[in-house]
């Protein structure tokens, strides 16, 4: 496999993928005879539709449409492999010929692929070994009275797999291909296999995974979203992730969009040729179809793009006309955040909070699950799994052991069930289990990312690494338990000790360290065994030296163990639990198995409760626990008779308290009646909305994000409020009747993502009664829907409602899409999470149209009628001012954040190591008064060349495009015949001066001094950027005994007489083309030069001399700093070049009182042994200030040096 060698062809370009194999087949008209060939004359049943044997019995075939696709210029063709499985070659009685009809099949590739690398070796061709997603599903039943039934096991298909890539591996594919997947539990057993693979084999196997999506909801035939899909494969070493088939290219786009989004690899698409028809072909033209693939590579979404069901070579070539006009997606820098799936992605982020792990599904904590599974009445069991994410369980935990249970049967069937069901499959699965048998038949049925608890190093470090190896080959995060040989960690010592043992081992072996999740024991406290007396403490503690120390790690654990001594008492229980998170939440805890039942709201805890239940969580007295436990017994018999009679002192506080209090206890029982009296107080539904009830909302937010309330107590109260709406509704609508003509046509939704209506339904009834007529698109409503529906109906306005901040990406998708249709239906944002600074800066940009934020119902209504009045014009401008004001004021205040201070970044750089003097051999000056062009040519980076002319594309691939080549060759002669003659008649003169001198920095300033004892001062300027590495170039010398170099070089003097005479002559073309090439050589020239005083008078380069090519991809040590390149802006400190060189005495250039050197062409820097690249980028006024007294210039002058700086 030629791994690197692709690699490096996807760096520089994007990759053309071939397009349908099937379609051309059909194409043959072939018979059964054509497909049973000689061999298989006798074989019974029908072979016809086995394209997969044509292989064997029709190679001349495959080899033909191969080289079709080559000659449209594919660079990566796909086998004919798609069904060369043994479970879907069982249908036509094949199944032994697996392995041999996919070696064979990439032996064709390979060898057609060869001969057009031969052909153009700058071009080289690549084999994409297809492995289609078989006929079986492995996380779905096909039997509807059986939804535990699977017709394929992983290990069957792990099996099918393995052998189907060890033959195309055997036949010389390049990478592996697992396309078409509808299930990603199927995908996940081929990933597996082809790990267990390349393991036996000794080598990564380069692997490509691309998604089909079932409907218009956008989403896998087993219900995963695309986020979903990523996540669950994610953890294979991916060459890319992709979606194919099922769409055409533009019903494609905002999946891809939002695959490109989140993918930290290479993205492919192969759509369709369009939606089938009628008749299940498809229409769209070659011409078509390059066009709407097209917005992919303007949108910067791609590396790989090729054609599906429906494409042909001639789809290939046209769109092998327009990828070279466009650059690769880039690959994004790795977030190392622990993402989980289910159904849909679960992101445990900082943000999040805290996340909920339901616990009512686990055998040993609840004694009616376990009764339900030991009866095998799973579907009851399947409702306490469905009541968890109802009340708001983000992961479910599955535990079986239980000695009357058959452990491995158990979980295989309840996970089954649950994955037949969307509303419990959403969320990830926690898979729980002492026995590794059980561990691994759990991981064997769970198509989404899962989390295994647990490991432990209790067995030794080789059983721990063997099953943490396994765990991520199946592609799941894991608990780490503290323990080891020696037992539990019980201690904030052991648990530290044990915890960097085990993330070492871990890390080293190539466990990604966001899937490692820390379980430090929550124990038991207040025992009265004082050695238990820290247990509290030392979990928090050692949580927070976790989160300082083994970076990306997360940390759960199980929060019912810590108040195990006070069984029975639920009020200090649920007190020890609230007090417990809330301390362990702000140490970095980030999740943990919690019943939602036995908390409480930790500014309601009763203080005097509070201070003891804190005593003991953070050992603040010794005698926490006695106190702790009298205070248990005086509130036990009065908490037995509060759960007989509720304590209603509440309902005689005033009605805002009232009302208050019901959303954050999530208490339904008098809601309504308080809402009413609201109503009859207060005379309008909107004002009880607006001053009763959205404040209250707003504080159950601010407690969520101060972490004093967690995700189950907000989903209560997200249902209190809406028995509150309801209630309203009839007289919101009520208040509305007296409208009659219509005032104008609005469309909302809920976008993408978010479940959340009671702001959608507020805003829906309110503008009804309004008199607009209004459609309701409902929740989780894609971008290219929302779009679709408002330019139908026609809408005049569109109204976006979200809660969660994800939601705010989503909006500004939907504002996206409305531009690239040239659309301008004015945009209202609004939702809790949304604000009209956000509208201002990151929406309304991206939208030629209006966009507005509105602040709640009553005022979008206001808006509205602007917008659509006759004055909407003025609004409009009005608007547009405001939002333009605020972005000025945001982008002052962020440049000032995102900035350390100019004191601090200074004081950093004088704690780092001082740089290493390297003495050259021969320190000085030296003059090159006439370099040979045909010395520097050699040297020229091309890449640079064709741009300039129009023709953007990477150097040599350029002159082998398709559209582009020959206008590419034709002018790359052009200017070799051009060099060529400057060259000849001495027409350019190359000069240069280049010179080492000794220098010292002090501060950031580098002080040079030449042969006569003179000081040449550069002030440098520092990077200031929070996060990066605050550089300055005086860090690369040392404050004593150092050295510096300098150059200014120039291909230009001869330049302007050249091109007068061509000018002359009426040839535009070789005037344009002479100041190209002596621009070109200017560059080239510097790298000579700067590879001279490597080698020859700084001396630290030795050994073979490395080639031009080497050269110019600058792999060699030490750096050359031209001014007003990023490390050093200021073009003004070329006077002190000059005049240290002497360059205005020993050369023909000349430095202007701008600080611009005549000739244009030419460059002037500094040299240094050891730097690296960098760029200053925004200074503050601080370093301005001091950067202006250090070069003795003013303020208003630095200010035009350096534009781009401040």
């Amino acid at each position: 496999m030629t791994h690197n060698r692709l690699n490096d062809a996807l760096q520089e370009r994007i990759l053309l993928l071939d397009g349908g194999f099937g379609t051309m087949v059909q194409r043959y008209g072939l018979s059964e005879a054509d497909y049973r060939g000689e061999r298989f004359r006798e074989l019974p049943g029908q072979l016809r539709g086995c394209n997969d044997l044509l292989n064997l019995t029709r190679p001349d075939i495959i080899r033909e449409i191969h080289t079709r696709y080559l000659q449209a210029g594919a660079d990566l063709i796909t086998t004919n492999s798609f069904n060369a499985n043994a479970i879907s070659l069982t249908d036509y009685g094949i199944s032994d010929l697996a392995r041999e009809i996919a070696r064979a099949a990439a032996s064709i590739a390979r060898a057609t692929a060869d001969e057009y690398t031969q052909r153009n070796p700058s071009k080289p061709r690549f084999v994409a070994g297809s492995m289609g997603p078989t006929n079986r599903t492995a996380s779905m039943s096909a039997d509807v009275s059986d939804p535990a039934a699977r017709e394929v096991t992983f290990s069957q298909l792990a099996k099918a797999y393995g052998e189907q890539a060890r033959g195309l591996v055997e036949g010389g594919a390049d990478v592996l291909l697992i396309e078409t997947v509808f299930d990603t539990l199927n995908a996940k057993a081929a990933l597996y296999a082809v790990d267990r693979l390349g393991e036996e084999l000794g080598r990564q196997l380069p692997v490509m995974v691309s998604g089909t999506l079932a409907d218009a909801s956008g989403r896998t035939l087993s219900g995963q979203t695309v986020e979903a899909f990523w996540v669950s494969v994610s953890h294979a070493r991916l060459l890319s992730v992709g979606l194919n088939c099922a769409y055409g290219a533009r019903q494609m786009l905002p999946y891809l969009e939002r695959l490109a989004a989140v993918a930290e690899v290479r993205v492919s698409a192969h759509p369709n040729a369009g939606l089938p028809n009628v008749m299940g072909g498809y229409d769209e033209t070659p011409e078509m179809f390059a066009a709407d693939v097209e917005e992919y590579l303007r949108r910067g979404l791609l590396n790989i793009v090729g054609g599906c069901c429906g494409t042909t070579p001639e789809h290939i070539f046209e769109l092998s006309k327009i990828v070279g006009r466009y650059a690769p997606r880039p690959l994004p820098a790795p977030r190392h955040e622990t993402v989980l799936s289910g159904l849909e992605p679960l992101r445990i982020v900082s943000e999040a909070n805290f996340i909920n792990v339901g616990e009512r599904t686990n055998v040993a904590g609840s004694a009616r699950f376990a009764r339900l599974i030991r009866e095998h009445n799973y579907e009851e069991a399947l409702s306490v799994a469905r009541a968890q994410v109802e009340a708001g369980a983000q992961i479910v935990d599955v535990c079986m052991d239980d000695g009357l249970i058959d452990g491995v049967e158990a979980m295989r069937t309840f996970l089954n069930l649950m994955a037949s069901e969307p509303e419990i499959a959403r969320v990830p699965t926690m898979i729980d289990s002492s026995k590794w048998e059980v561990l691994r038949t759990g991981l064997e049925v769970t198509q989404g990312k899962s989390v295994v608890n647990s490991i432990s190093l209790k067995e030794g470090e080789e059983s721990f690494l063997r099953r943490a190896r396994e765990i991520h080959r199946y592609g799941a995060a894991v608990v780490v338990m503290l323990f080891d040989e020696r037992g539990q960690a019980d201690t904030y010592e052991r648990k530290i000790e044990v915890a960097a043992q085990a993330y070492r081992l871990l890390t080293e072996a190539g466990f990604p360290p966001e899937d490692i999740i820390f379980d430090p024991n929550i124990l038991a406290v207040a025992t009265g065994i004082a050695e238990h007396d820290r247990y509290a403490l030392d979990f928090i503690e050692a949580v927070r030296w976790i989160k300082a120390h083994l970076p990306y790690a997360k940390v759960s654990g199980g929060v019912s163990n810590l108040s195990f001594a006070f069984r029975g008492n639920n009020a200090v229980r649920e007190a020890m639990h609230s007090a417990f998170l809330y301390h362990a939440i702000r140490a970095g805890m980030d999740m943990g198995i919690v019943n939602p039942q036995m908390l409480r709201l930790y500014d309601e805890i009763e203080p005097e409760l509070l201070e003891r239940v804190e005593d003991v969580i953070l050992c603040r007295r010794p005698d926490a626990s006695e106190r702790l436990s009298e205070y248990a017994q005086q509130v036990h018999q009065t908490a037995g008779q509060g759960q007989q009679a509720p304590d209603d002192a509440w309902r005689a506080e005033p009605l805002a308290e009232r009302i208050a209090h019901a959303l954050r206890k999530g208490i339904t029982e008098h809601i309504e009646e308080d809402t009413l009296e609201g109503l009859r107080t207060l005379g309008s539904p909107m004002a009880v909305i607006d001053t009763l009830l959205m404040p209250a909302m707003e504080q159950v937010g601010t407690l969520f994000g101060a972490g004093k309330m967690f995700l189950p107590q907000v989903v209560k109260s997200a249902r209190v409020m809406k028995r509150a709406v309801a209630v309203l509704t009839p007289y919101i609508e009520r208040s509305g009747e007296q409208s009659s003509a219509k005032a104008g046509r609005v469309l909302i939704a809920t976008v993408k993502g978010d479940v959340h209506d009671i702001g959608k339904n507020i805003v829906s009834v309110v503008m009804a009664c309004n008199g607009y007529e209004i459609r309701d698109l409902g929740v989780m409503v894609e971008p290219s829907r929302i779009v679709d529906e408002a330019q139908a109906w026609p809408a005049d306005c569109i109204c976006l409602s979200g809660l969660i901040t994800p939601s705010l990406d989503e909006m500004a998708h939907v504002c996206e899409e409305l531009e690239r249709r040239g659309l301008r239906i004015p945009v209202i944002i609004g939702g809790a999470t949304t604000s009209e600074l956000h509208t201002a800066v990151k929406i309304a940009p991206l939208y030629s149209g209006m966009v507005a934020h509105s602040l709640n119902a009553s005022r979008n209504s206001l808006i509205l009628s602007r917008l659509l009045g006759p004055d909407r014009e003025a609004y409009a401008g009005e608007v547009k001012r405001r939002q333009e004001q605020l972005r000025a004021e945001y982008r002052r205040t962020e440049a000032a954040r995102r900035l350390l201070p100019y004191a601090e970044v200074k004081r950093r750089a004088l704690e780092e190591e001082p740089h290493r003097p390297v003495e050259p051999l021969y320190p000085g000056r030296m003059v090159f008064p006439d370099f040979d062009v045909a010395d520097a040519a050699p040297y020229i980076d091309w890449n640079f060349f064709f741009p300039a002319w129009g023709l953007a594309g990477r150097y040599p691939a350029i002159l082998d495009h398709p559209e582009k080549g020959a206008e590419a060759r034709k002018l790359f002669d052009d200017a070799q015949a051009l060099l060529h003659r400057i060259a000849e008649e001495h027409l350019l003169t190359l000069q240069a001066a280049v010179g080492i001198f000794p220098a010292h920095r002090e501060g950031d300033d580098i002080v040079a001094t030449d042969a006569k004892g003179r000081n040449y001062r550069f002030a440098m300027l520092r990077n200031q950027t929070r996060g990066e590495q605050n550089r300055s170039l005086a860090d690369f010398i040392a404050p004593e005994g150092d050295w510096l170099g300098c150059f200014a070089v120039t291909a230009g003097i001869g330049l302007k007489e050249l091109t007068e005479k061509f000018r002359a002559a009426g040839d535009d073309y070789s005037t344009i083309m002479a100041k190209l090439l002596a621009d070109r050589l200017t560059e080239a020239f510097a790298e000579v030069v700067h590879l001279f005083v490597r080698r020859r008078m700084w001396g630290y380069e030795g050994g073979e001399q490395p080639s031009p090519k080497e050269v110019i991809a600058g792999h060699y040590r030490g750096r050359r700093m031209a001014f007003g390149y990023p490390a050093s802006p200021d073009h003004s400190l070329k006077r002190e070049v000059f005049d240290l060189l002497a360059v205005e005495r020993t050369t023909g250039m000349r430095l202007t009182e701008n600080w611009m050197i005549d000739p244009g062409e030419a460059l002037c820097g500094l040299l240094f042994a050891d730097a690296e690249y960098f760029s200053v980028g925004h200074i503050d006024q601080e370093q301005l200030r001091d950067y202006a007294a250090r070069r003795g210039l003013d303020e208003e002058t630095l200010r035009r040096l350096l534009p781009n700086n401040l």
